[in-house]
């Protein structure tokens, strides 16, 4: 029988063989393998600082693997069925802004939701490309933006031809999935690429009861977080490839101009070994966390006070698909914001949610998520509903008007403008020209290029006053805005909102 290779971790294996060896180092890392006493070796012992070492011999480099990294790489690729894949120790958001460069030069356009991570927008900044923003799919009843619609995709693409790729979030944070494989089928019909964030979807490619990878869709490019749901260390990820509009020497361009020449090799070997667990053991253990999740799902619905928000509300509200791995809560019936359960559970149950919102938190479930953390989970809410349920209490409606800022300018231009501080209240009507966001889950309220509307500083108050996640360049009572009488493309133009 013909060895299954995938049982192979060709990068740890080779990490853990130097650093049982008995060097003399001269090279860097400082702490020459553990030689330098302190507290986190104290708690951790000196083997993580054997194993914290920079491209010695034989470890490969990432940023032009031949070796080891090359070969862990490419059994990744095969786990996740895709042609080719890359290691990223700097996060998924390195590989969005990687994708987005190699796939589109200054003042290329693409078709993206308006409700995509901050990197996204970064990744236009430093690209020169022009977005044009699809409105997603909008639930009035939780405030929260969904999936993108295939008829909203089709639209975008019938006016805008001349588009270089389709960016899809493939899942949302809050798990909703778009029809990805007919996007991506009309997007190569009309010679445009397909671009996917699926930072929360790596879980996808190691099970057959989870909503459709990008990979199995024929997307040609997307990062997954390997971190989030696949049990690597915090800032590993991968980007995958598939087909042949994928410029391999761009891409690889773009990776070695934006990631550390210092790559963590702790970071590379949990690759290794999470990409090796999750092919063997993850398609099984997901089906028995989802069968958990729907258990713990029910006894959550006998709760007064809160509202499981399942599958079926999903598919009710028109989204194609939905991740059975995240469990949001609609808690507004507590009296409570989504922003106080949040700390809340912290304070009586030393439960750490995903996020909050104004009238929902998010849990997220992995194969790490255990069965006590479920019946503990399940306890809180119900400390939560005995302390604060009363049927006079709930919070008003959502008044949740879905902004769509009108674009002044393509965000590349408004970062590079000139640029003043204006007080909130002062900048209605002016020219964003920074993000300003909630983190997690990163998209942004406002990005560079969008005309600051009355309703959207509105929308900044509001989240100073309920969550401290406000995300913004200058202190909070300031925005920066372009600078018009100094812009050189404002000069001499009688421009008027």
């Amino acid at each position: 029988m013909k060895e299954n290779k995938q049982h192979n971790t060709p990068f740890f294996t080779a990490l853990k063989a130097y650093g049982e060896k008995n060097i003399a180092p001269f090279d860097v890392p400082g702490h020459k393998l553990g030689r330098i006493k302190n507290d986190l070796l104290t708690y951790m012992g000196p083997k993580v600082y054997k194993l914290d070492s920079n491209s010695p011999i034989g470890l490969d480099h990432l940023n032009k693997p031949s070796g080891v990294i090359l070969e862990s790489e490419n059994l990744m690729a095969k786990a996740c069925k895709a042609d080719k894949s890359y290691f990223i120790t700097n996060g998924t958001t390195i590989g969005i802004l990687a994708m987005i460069m190699a796939a589109c030069k200054a003042n290329d356009k693409i078709i993206l939701p308006r409700n995509v991570h901050k990197s996204v927008i970064n990744g236009l900044i430093l690209s020169g490309a022009v977005p044009v923003f699809v409105k997603p799919n909008i639930d009035y009843k939780l405030g929260i933006a969904n999936d993108v619609s295939y008829e909203s995709v089709e639209l975008a693409i019938k006016e805008n031809p001349d588009a270089k790729a389709v960016f899809v979030i493939n899942p949302t944070y809050f798990g909703v999935v778009s029809d990805l494989e007919k996007i991506t089928e009309l997007a190569h019909k009309n010679e445009m690429m397909v671009l996917v964030d699926e930072a929360h979807g790596a879980q996808f490619y190691f099970s057959q009861d989870l909503p459709k990878s990008a990979m199995t869709c024929k997307a040609d490019l997307s990062a997954i977080s390997m971190h989030k749901t696949a049990g690597s260390f915090t800032q590993s990820s991968v980007i995958l490839c598939r087909g042949k509009r994928v410029n391999h020497h761009r891409l690889r361009a773009s990776l070695n101009m934006l990631q550390s020449t210092s790559p963590s090799s702790l970071l590379l070997a949990s690759l290794d070994v999470a990409r090796k667990t999750m092919y063997f053991s993850g398609n099984e253990k997901i089906c028995k966390l989802l069968k958990l999740a729907k258990n713990t799902r029910n006894k959550l619905k006998n709760i007064k006070g809160i509202k499981v928000i399942d599958k079926d509300y999903m598919l009710e509200q028109g989204s194609y698909d939905y991740d059975e791995t995240k469990i949001i809560i609609k808690v507004s019936s507590l009296g409570l914001s989504g922003f106080e359960v949040y700390q809340e559970m912290m304070n009586l149950s030393n439960i750490q949610l995903e996020l909050a919102e104004s009238h929902i938190i998010l849990a997220v479930l992995t194969i790490g998520t255990t069965k006590e953390h479920l019946v503990r989970l399940v306890s809180g809410f119900e400390k939560l509903s005995a302390k604060y349920y009363k049927q006079s209490d709930k919070l008003p409606k959502i008044d949740f008007d879905y902004q769509f800022p009108e674009a002044y300018t393509r965000p590349r231009d408004a970062y590079h403008a000139p640029k003043i501080a204006k007080k909130l209240d002062e900048a209605i009507n002016e020219i964003a020209a920074e993000q300003v966001m909630i983190y997690p889950p990163g998209i942004p309220i406002l990005i560079p290029g969008e005309v600051i509307t009355k309703e959207v500083v509105e929308d900044i108050k509001f989240y100073m006053k309920k969550s401290n996640a406000l995300q913004s360049d200058l202190d909070s009572n300031y925005i920066q805005v372009v600078d018009k009488d100094n812009w050189e493309k404002w000069k001499g133009i009688n421009n008027e909102f």
